[in-house]
């Protein structure tokens, strides 16, 4: 260690027993490597300085601050990239079960608890942004995005739905249920079945929290008597809610299986089509003519196919999931090569938080450069949200979202499911 390294160090052990304004506002960490998402470059030794939050600048680590004043997060055993984001999670939900009623027994106490691990559990896996696209229970999501925000649970940056719009019985509904069972209200706030209760409830959402809109554009592998390629909204319906929202100043995301659902929502200007497990060739142009984002789950099919076998899931989810996996895949491949805008969803929710990595190796599978999987995730969903200027890289006046791992993930993007330094807004996440 240098002169200057035992220097800096030693100050942070200083501030490690000091009142906050006693010390500086500046962080340091140093970085063995740093890997620059929007050049694909990775440079040698930084110190990237960070204040109130927010990088204030990128340095060799020998050019860094000879200041005492500062603290030191010591990464230069680590390759840094940054703060990872996932565009398709069910943080404040109960994970799949074979009981379609499960969310229906739990209780909005419990659902928090619920949601809080695994928000905690999403952010100790270095995703420190989530697009959280939908709960059964009305605006449980805007419940978990505040509590995070005021600091009273650890959790990623949430950008959340508040509901499905969906029609009866679609979808985004609680379906297969017992005769005579009855769904309370929270449960059903968004269910429309024409252009005027579309744009109601999307008014209604979005004046009560949410960030975004979920529409459900087809039938789903996981909702009993729903069919993925069956159409459940016109495009004129889906356009309605794309205009309602867009008084809001947001977007819509479209729950699309079907090749003909995935045309209408883009066609109707959605923001993303979410799955496009059974895209075809013209709906794929579609989506590269009207820079509309993919985000497909390419990983779930897997994990619905074994644990939902082990677990008695329906006869019915299980052949749907099969009739969906693969030609999702080679939708994907294509839609990879065709250069559409794609970020990376998980759909974590079905399966359990924390695992959200799983995926990056399935997208190099299926075409994608180590490099493109990991800007999905990063420079490329920040876009998504139209948040490219304060999040998605390390880069000067950007949020100081970082993530170390031990290896070179353009060498082996596996070791992203290995995390072992997270920061979130400048601040260290505890991974114990």
């Amino acid at each position: 260690m240098t002169a200057r390294a035992s220097l800096l160090a030693a100050a942070f052990s200083l501030c490690a027993f000091a009142s906050y304004a006693d010390c500086a506002e500046r962080t340091v960490v140093r970085a063995g490597h740093l890997l620059d998402v929007e050049t694909g470059k990775v440079l040698a030794d930084q110190a990237i300085a960070i204040e109130d939050g927010k990088i204030v600048s990128i340095t060799p680590w020998n050019s860094a601050s000879g200041s005492v004043r500062v603290r030191v997060l010591d990464w230069s055993t680590y390759t840094v990239v940054p703060g990872l984001m996932d565009m398709h999670t069910h943080l404040a939900d109960e994970g799949q079960s074979a009981d379609p009623a499960a969310p229906l027994k739990s209780n909005p106490g419990r659902d928090a608890l619920i949601g809080a691990k695994n928000a905690r559990d999403t952010l100790r896996a270095g995703f420190t942004t989530v697009r959280d696209v939908g709960v059964f229970r009305g605006l449980a999501d805007v419940t978990l995005r505040d509590a995070i925000n005021a600091g009273l649970v650890p959790g990623p940056r949430m950008f959340v739905a508040g509901a499905y719009i969906t029609i009866s019985g679609g979808g985004g509904e609680i379906t297969g249920l017992p005769a005579g069972t009855v769904v309370p209200p929270e449960f059903r706030l968004g269910v429309s079945d024409n252009e005027e209760e579309i744009r109601k409830h999307v008014d209604y959402l979005l004046d009560h929290g949410a960030d975004f809109i979920k529409v459900i554009a087809t039938g789903a592998v996981l909702a009993a008597g729903t069919e993925p390629g069956q159409s459940e909204y016109t495009e004129s319906q889906i356009r309605a809610a794309v205009e309602e929202a867009k008084k809001h100043g947001t977007f819509v995301a479209a729950h699309a299986h079907g090749a003909e659902g995935i045309k209408r929502a883009v066609r109707a200007g959605v923001r993303s089509i979410e799955h496009g497990s059974l895209m075809d060739d013209e709906s794929i142009a579609l989506m590269k003519q009207y820079g509309t984002w993919l985000d497909a789950d390419i990983y779930n099919g897997d994990y619905i196919d074994t644990v939902g076998r082990e677990a008695g899931w329906s006869e019915e989810i299980m052949r749907k999931n099969l009739e969906t996996t693969d030609a999702q895949r080679q939708g994907f491949r294509k839609a990879v090569k065709a250069g559409v805008n794609i970020s990376y969803g998980t759909d974590a929710g079905v399966y359990p938080h924390g695992d959200n990595a799983r995926q990056f190796a399935y997208m190099v599978k299926y075409g994608m450069t180590p490099l493109q999987a990991i800007q999905s995730a990063t420079i490329g969903s920040a876009t998504l949200l139209g948040k490219e200027k304060e999040l998605g890289s390390i880069a000067v006046g950007k949020f100081a979202d970082l993530v170390a791992v031990e290896c070179d993930p353009l060498g082996d993007v596996e070791c992203l499911r290995k995390v072992r330094g997270v920061m979130k807004a400048g601040v260290s996440v505890s991974l114990n």
